[in-house]
């Protein structure tokens, strides 16, 4: 285990996005607000025996926090962030060095992920990628095909359009949102919701809503609860999901059918 003076002299050597306790009173000074992303995604509080997947890990937050909760296995797979600049997957190294972890380190697209590759989980953690993902449907294609039969997949991600009665998807050319060329979409609640029920999850739970321009959904393979980590009891039944998105759909076509009508009575 590395001393206080090796921890200080080690985090102040690399650029942090999460904010990581190491220990000794040192947390790693990134800008993202770690520890409430967990409170507002109510990030399971018990893991024990679990496998867990965290997708694009960045510098391992919450890859480090499923074992602190007990995971037995945590994958953290990320490329972009390991292999673009400015970033790179020194300060992940660093934290997991620190914290003795075992968490095995998969240098890794989302667009490479198998279950041949990696097997399957009992949660996926896909926080914060959603909006950066060129597929956003496929992506979610990806998380579905990485949980087990009784998988869970924490989706947490930026959202707009919320105003908007209907699923839709704001696209952000080149840097108009905060200036990264790597945001692409703004779903909103809707979008994530049908997007989730296409791709093949049977239930969904939400958490309250802490932020506006935030949005996370538990997304369980299982209809019901279908697992044993502990998460809130609360499940939006698929068929609910499924007859919102059929009314939407109804209303859509009989827009575009009024739409027609007086296009052709000009």
């Amino acid at each position: 285990m590395m001393n206080v003076d090796e921890l200080r002299d080690g985090v102040e050597a690399q650029q942090w996005f999460h904010q990581i306790d190491l220990g000794h009173g040192i947390i790693t000074p990134g800008p993202d607000d770690s520890a409430a992303k967990l409170v507002d995604a109510e990030f399971p509080v018990d893991l024990t025996g679990k496998s867990v997947l965290d997708i694009g890990t960045f510098d391992g937050f919450f890859a480090f926090e499923a074992e602190r909760r007990g995971a037995a296995r945590v994958v953290a797979a990320d490329r972009f962030i390991w292999e673009a600049g400015p970033w790179s997957k020194a300060a992940f190294d660093f934290a997991h060095a620190a914290l003795n972890s075992r968490v095995e380190a998969v240098v890794m697209s989302i667009e490479e992920m198998t279950p041949e590759l990696l097997g399957t989980f009992d949660l996926v953690i896909f926080m914060g990628i959603l909006y950066h993902a060129p597929d956003p449907l496929g992506y979610l294609r990806v998380c579905h095909s990485m949980c087990n039969n009784e998988g869970l997949a924490i989706v947490e991600t930026h959202c707009d359009a919320n105003d908007y009665n209907r699923p839709a998807m704001v696209f952000y050319p080149g840097t108009t949102l905060n200036d990264d060329p790597t945001n692409y979409w703004g779903p909103n609640r809707q979008a994530v919701d049908a997007m989730l029920v296409e791709v093949g999850f049977a239930s969904l739970y939400h958490p309250p809503l802490a932020d506006s321009g935030r949005y996370t959904v538990h997304a369980h393979v299982a209809s019901g609860r279908g697992n044993e980590i502990p998460v809130p009891t609360v499940l939006e039944p698929i068929d609910t999901v499924r007859t919102r998105a059929a009314t939407l759909a109804r209303a859509g076509r009989a827009l575009v059918a009024n739409i027609r009508r007086r296009g052709r009575n000009r």
